[in-house]
């Protein structure tokens, strides 16, 4: 059912496009930090799964993918909540600091689902019109 979400939300985002509506800006400094481990099975499947076309989609172009070992110090001006305790763990930041986060890989549908709310919720406000 998500798949046919997201498919029909697509599809209203192309004909706006093609309306000439105005697209909405990308998101400034955004990122989704993968936090993984050798061996872990859920990675690999969204390594499989999501992995290869990540980069490719409008999510992966306004939340580029950063890799992260989860025992591993966190980088410099990265800011959590928390410190994850599961992998995968995908934690949304923007100028470092977290905005949201999906704790484990619950398939595809679900993923592409939960990652657009984040991206949704992270959107800065579009500014209202002046009237004339």
């Amino acid at each position: 059912m998500l798949c046919s979400l997201r498919s029909a939300f697509l599809s209203a985002a192309i004909a706006l496009a093609a309306l000439g509506a105005t697209a909405i800006p990308a998101l400034a400094q955004m990122q989704l930090l993968m936090f993984q481990q050798d061996g872990c099975p859920w990675c690999a499947r969204w390594n499989a799964q999501i992995g290869p076309i990540y980069p490719k989609t409008t999510e992966g172009k306004e939340a580029p993918l950063t890799r992260l070992d989860i025992h591993a110090p966190l980088p410099t001006g990265i800011a959590l909540a928390r410190r994850p305790q599961f992998t995968p763990t995908f934690v949304l930041v923007r100028d470092g600091k977290e905005i949201g986060r999906i704790e484990g890989y619950p398939g595809a549908d679900f993923f592409w689902g939960l990652l657009d709310g984040m991206l949704t919720t992270a959107a800065p406000a579009q500014p209202v019109p002046a009237k004339s």
